[in-house]
């Protein structure tokens, strides 16, 4: 028998050497599946409800910006269907459930459609999709014997969901996957994923001890409030007055309510010379640093920095230090392009059938706006030397002028600059001939008869 760790059986440190630390190990806690439990934690802890809506509003908050060569006119044409039709707040909410409950769908409504039928986008008319319907792992029941058996990401995910008689709506329908936008919470590996009728975790299910003990340190230490301030009067015989009762305790009992009243109105103590009053004070010194400890604790489970999860900054100063922000960030936009990408590319394609009439342009892209945002300062720096540098290149002729227009052009997502920059404009550049070095600038373009030489004066031989 052989072991990987450090033992010293001797001292009886490390595991397996019959110590207290040897009988420590990890169970089951299946807080996910109980649904009501869920429901009064979301409800009644605050910090629990930040570790749920959190991630899930950063990553819907800010949109998506659209990259690919459309008319303007087309573009805000989607994004006004994106906020008419409360998109974000569909695939929020979707987050939000998901992170909760350990699962949640969105449904595509498009009207004149079957749900149970799959989705073909080419049968999207004008008009007919009306937005995103959210419903939680127990609001459907997914087909756990019919699965789904295309090569593709939803290989062996549910086929159909069947609503169930409870739910807002699409009661008892049955929805065929294609038409769903599926989220779970934490992902879990299969034999797992089986036990939750093939759902994740909620987000909370790995936090609960770490909630737990936050919450019993803030609250032990809100209680410590009222004993923080305790006085004690010592009354000689009081055992045998308590035990002889009638007058005699009833007369301590009227000098102890004296004492009350002269100590609230006079500040003063009236007692007799043989009894003894004593104060005591408790110190509240170290428990701040425990509460900051917990917190950290919990921010680790939740992947969110204090600032965000708790409003503040850590001590309660801003040191200047937006790196955990940063991160945070950058691992809300990883979760961007993982998890939503796939289902708002296809919501894009649906909304351009049903508000333009046509499917979305080859080489369609899109960008989440990120969460960061820069000062308009440093727009307009970011902008002026990205401006400098496709200036100097293409008088350089290094680039073409429909290349520097382009560059520019692309440049507006960050610095909001160029934006106007039109298809045909570099449509026109692209006709032009590329100029002599030296000869024309960005702005006016090369020079009339670029290649015609110039006449030699009279007298001269050409």
């Amino acid at each position: 028998m052989t072991g990987d760790s450090f033992q010293n059986f001797t001292a009886r440190v490390g595991l397996g050497t019959q110590n207290q630390h040897s009988d420590s190990g990890y169970g089951f806690n299946f807080v996910s599946r109980n649904r009501i439990q869920m429901e009064a934690v979301y409800r009644s802890s605050w910090l629990a409800g930040r570790a749920v809506d959190c991630r899930a509003k950063d990553m819907t908050r800010e949109g998506i910006e659209f990259n690919s060569i459309m008319p303007p006119e087309e573009k805000d044409k989607l994004s006004r269907a994106f906020e008419r039709l409360q998109i974000w707040k569909g695939l929020g909410d979707n987050e939000k459930w998901s992170r909760l409950y350990g699962g949640s769908i969105a449904v595509m409504l498009i009207d004149g459609q079957k749900p149970e039928t799959p989705l073909r986008l080419d049968t999207i008319g004008p008009g007919q999709f009306k937005g995103l319907l959210v419903l939680d792992r127990w609001l459907v029941q997914p087909s756990l014997e019919n699965l789904v058996t295309e090569y593709g990401p939803d290989l062996g995910k549910p086929k159909f969901y069947t609503v169930v008689a409870d739910a807002q709506a699409l009661i008892n329908q049955k929805i065929h996957y294609s038409r769903v936008i599926r989220r779970e919470g934490v992902e879990l590996p299969y034999w797992q994923r089986i036990a939750e009728n093939g759902w994740g975790q909620s987000v909370l299910e790995r936090l609960w001890d770490r909630l737990i003990a936050f919450d019993s340190v803030t609250s032990g230490t809100a209680q410590l409030v009222y004993k923080a301030h305790l006085r004690t009067y010592s009354v000689e015989g009081l055992r045998d007055l308590i035990a002889l009762g009638g007058r005699s305790l009833e007369a301590l009992l009227k000098n102890i309510d004296m004492i009350r009243q002269f100590q609230s109105n006079e500040g003063l103590t009236l007692m007799d010379a043989k009894d003894k009053f004593e104060t005591h004070q408790y110190s509240f010194s170290g428990l701040s640093d425990v509460i900051d400890k917990f917190g950290e604790q919990v921010c680790g489970a939740v992947e969110t920095p204090d600032i965000i999860l708790f409003g503040q900054s850590p001590g309660g100063i801003s040191n200047g230090d937006d790196t955990s922000v940063r991160i945070y960030y950058d691992s809300v936009k990883s979760d961007q392009d993982t998890y939503l990408r796939p289902g708002v590319t296809t919501i894009c394609d649906v909304i351009s059938r049903s508000e333009l009439g046509k499917p979305l342009p080859e080489g369609f892209a899109f960008d989440f706006v990120p969460l960061w945002q820069l000062s308009d300062t440093e727009k307009a720096e970011i902008g002026a030397k990205d401006t400098n540098s496709v200036v100097t290149a293409y008088d350089s002729q290094i680039i073409s002028r429909a290349t520097a227009l382009k560059e520019l052009r692309q440049s507006s997502n960050t610095t909001g600059l160029w934006s106007n920059i039109t298809d045909e404009e570099i449509t026109e550049a692209e006709a032009e001939p590329p100029p002599s070095l030296g000869e024309g600038d960005l702005t006016n373009g090369p020079p009339e008869n670029p290649g015609q030489k110039e006449k030699p004066e009279s007298g001269q031989d050409e």
